[in-house]
């Protein structure tokens, strides 16, 4: 790696938020008189000033536009010694109340004393010509917080952490932030993104924390608990956990038992026969299956239909909404109506929103208050439009409160609704069905509605699945295709891949499912890019932004989303590449390749800007000195735009290309999938069968006839540790279950 001693000349830019600074060095190595001689820096240099002397590490990058730089991945920085640096630092704008005028005066007064005044008698200062006592306490803590930030970076730096990830921990810290971490480097992982457990645990060691102490081993169970969740589990077995948590500490297991029983007292996880869970799963899974037992033990508050009114109840629907319910559909109905908890679940084209508007009709004519909801921003729209009332993602209904990562409304605090409908439930995890059921009043009934065989949630548990299994909640699975939808293909094929069937893959012209082949991932990469920018929008008129979505099973490899992403912007966004200033073109390397006329997708639910995990957008501009993006996010009545400051980007990924799963509740005109034995691990039934029933009007398979059969007959489920159905099933109200009635989940 390339060290670099030098003068800092003149910073190029800099964002006071994320500290990403491009500046220009001159070497100290040779007399260099020209510009074009200076090295450019880039990188999170918090503080960084003209006139500092630095020595500076990092790696050779070649930018197409702006040429060579280096960008700094460790920075070792000196306060500047003589005059005309000492002017040149303090007024380049660094510290808050110093201009250049002021810094000229402040040396010419001080001389070579000047940062030693500033450090041990700053209130001299006033004896400077126009430096007010107003001026001089802004002066001072403007020099506080740069030499806050300077002793962070040289701390944090000794102990090999990256100057971003030490900007990110100021941030949250401020001047505390060495004492915090000093006193608890475990708490980084929780407070800081970006900072898993290894970085933490490096630094806890390097600071001193042996190798075999307690709160090493607790929190290294706790992050082995913690992963498993991240692979949909709610508990592991013992033997697991010990084996995983002792790889991942180099300790023996041997050594983890003590741990693993003081986080047991401390009721931060939960052993049940050789079941260790923690805590949240544990309160989550046992507690849903309480509150949906007692749901279903509480009698009903709707107005009574009797047997014998039902069927003037369906032939009122028919006459004045036009609704016409088969038999399953009409027994789904009644089922919601007369049962407190219940599942409608089927795929699609057998009936699933015509049920849930029939049954909407009939409690509108009976005065029932209601409420629809999804997990998703994306799929409460769908409900909406579907639906054609007022639909809300379920942290909406029950008022998620960001600050105190818990919700409004709980059994404390009930929702106010007789009925509530729950559609996409195959994307509800365990923790968010558990808020879901603690605030539903006793009385009120529940109608969860989803596809049981797309994929699972993202978060832990199986939710739907586990509800179908326990043979404890009543459901109606509809499996007939009505005749608008057997003339789809898309319908059909994903029909016939849930049964473990090939596709029909005879070309039809005026068909809506297509296969093309490309045997080679870099082959299908090239086609999927044809396709989205030239071939589907001459042919079908679509937008290759706006209405065709590229959906792939893995990220990595020729056609992952990470290289489709990169391979369709340079073909999609005209602004790649074109004119930009120096500042934009380094920033938006630096920004995750995010800039303007791109697609990009929200990552995480921001209830301060309205958007959600999920929610797919367009950058329409770039704001001000700080360079900040303006997304632009469709809604129900237009289009709505949300400002993205630098540091807040890690929020925002390229949307030209998505996962799969990241596509869960969503639908697009128009679906590009490509398949290839490269994505072998990941080729299974309900992933291809999600990825066709996400397409609306066209589906486009492109790859590899081999990695198509592999997907169709490969129907083996991802095994994931729950036990939702067996607590449903349990005995009336066990000690579990009455430990369960403890702390809230966070």
């Amino acid at each position: 790696m390339p060290t670099i001693e030098g003068t800092i000349e003149r910073i190029v830019f800099r964002n006071e938020q994320t500290h990403y600074t491009v500046a220009r060095l001159r070497p100290n190595d040779a007399g260099h008189l020209f510009r074009g001689e200076l090295t450019t820096l880039v990188g999170t240099l918090p503080g960084m000033s003209a006139g500092e002397l630095v020595e500076v590490s990092g790696e050779w990058e070649l930018h197409p536009l702006h040429g060579r730089h280096l960008r700094v991945a460790t920075c070792a920085r000196h306060a500047p010694v003589t005059a005309e640096g000492l002017r040149r630092y303090l007024g380049s704008g660094v510290i808050k109340g110093i201009g250049p005028k002021t810094a000229d005066r402040i040396v010419e007064s001080f001389g070579e004393q000047t940062l030693a005044i500033l450090d041990l008698e700053p209130e001299r200062l006033t004896e400077v010509p126009g430096v007010s006592a107003r001026k001089r306490d802004t002066i001072v803590r403007g020099w506080a917080e740069q030499r806050d930030i300077r002793e962070l970076m040289v701390f944090l730096q000794s102990y090999g952490v990256s100057p971003g990830l030490a900007a990110k921990i100021y941030r949250q810290y401020g001047g505390d932030s060495a004492a915090k971490i000093r006193e608890n480097p475990y708490q980084l992982e929780r407070d800081i993104y970006g900072v898993g457990f290894k970085t933490a645990d490096a630094l806890a060691v390097q600071l001193g924390l042996p190798h075999d102490s307690l709160p090493r081993l607790e929190t290294g169970l706790k992050h082995a608990l913690a992963e498993a969740s991240g692979d949909g589990h709610c508990y592991l077995p013992i033997e697991e956990l010990l084996t995983r948590a002792a790889a991942l500490l180099e300790v023996a297991p041997e050594a983890l038992p003590p741990a693993l029983e003081a986080l047991r007292k401390a009721k931060e996880a939960f052993a049940e026969g050789d079941r260790i869970a923690l805590a949240p799963f544990f309160y989550a899974e046992t507690g849903t299956a309480r509150r949906l037992r007692l749901a279903l033990g509480t009698p009903s508050a709707l107005p009574k239909v009797d047997d014998g009114e039902w069927e003037d109840v369906f032939s009122a629907l028919e006459r004045e909404r036009g609704i016409h319910l088969a038999e399953r559909q009409r027994e789904a109905v009644r089922l919601a109506y007369q049962t407190k908890v219940s599942v409608l679940t089927g795929g699609p084209g057998t009936g699933k929103t015509t049920t849930v508007r029939a049954l909407l009709d009939v409690l509108d004519r009976r005065g029932v208050t209601y409420a629809l909801a999804a997990p998703t921003g994306r799929a409460a729209r769908r409900l909406a439009e579907a639906t054609g009332r007022p639909a809300r993602t379920l942290h909406r209904l029950l008022e998620f409160i960001p600050n105190g990562n818990t919700f409004a409304y709980n059994e404390d605090r009930p929702l106010s609704y007789q009925f509530v409908v729950v559609d996409e439930v195959s994307m509800l995890d365990v923790l968010l069905a558990y808020r879901l059921v603690r605030a539903l009043p006793p009385a009120s009934h529940l109608l969860l509605v989803g596809d049981s065989d797309q994929l699972p949630s993202v978060g832990p548990g199986m939710v739907l699945r586990d509800l179908l299994a326990s043979g404890v909640i009543p459901h109606v699975r509809l499996t007939e295709l009505f005749r608008q939808a057997r003339a789809s293909q898309i319908v059909v094929n994903a029909h016939r891949v849930n049964a473990g069937e090939m596709p029909e893959l005879r070309p039809d012209p005026h068909g809506d499912f297509f296969f093309l082949r490309a045997d080679d991932p870099a082959r299908a990469q090239r086609l999927v890019v044809d396709l989205v920018a030239r071939r589907l929008p001459t042919r079908y008129g679509f937008d290759p932004v706006g209405e065709i979505q590229v959906l792939a099973p893995m990220y990595r490899g020729p056609a992952g989303v990470h290289a489709l992403n990169a391979a369709l912007r340079a073909r999609l966004n005209p602004l790649v590449g074109g004119e930009a200033d120096d500042m934009d073109g380094v920033e938006m390397d630096a920004a995750r390749g995010i800039g303007p006329g791109d697609k990009v997708m929200q990552v995480r639910n921001d209830y301060d800007k309205g958007v959600f995990n999920g929610d797919v957008g367009r950058v329409v501009a770039r704001e001000g000195e700080a360079a900040t993006l303006l997304v632009e996010f469709p809604e129900e009545a237009g289009t709505v735009r949300v400002a993205y400051e630098p540091h807040e980007l890690d929020e925002l990924t390229l949307a030209y290309a998505i996962s799969i799963h990241r596509a869960q509740g969503s639908e697009y005109p128009c679906v590009v999938l490509p398949l290839v034995s490269q994505h072998y691990q990941m080729l299974q039934r309900n992933l291809l069968y999600t990825a066709i029933t996400r397409a609306k009007r066209l589906c486009v398979v492109v790859g590899d006839p081999r990695a198509l059969r592999r997907a169709v007959a490969n129907d083996a489920l991802a095994a994931r540790n729950t036990a939702l159905a067996e607590r449903l099933r349990g005995p009336a109200l066990g000690q579990t279950e009455l430990e369960a009635r403890g702390p809230d989940v966070r």
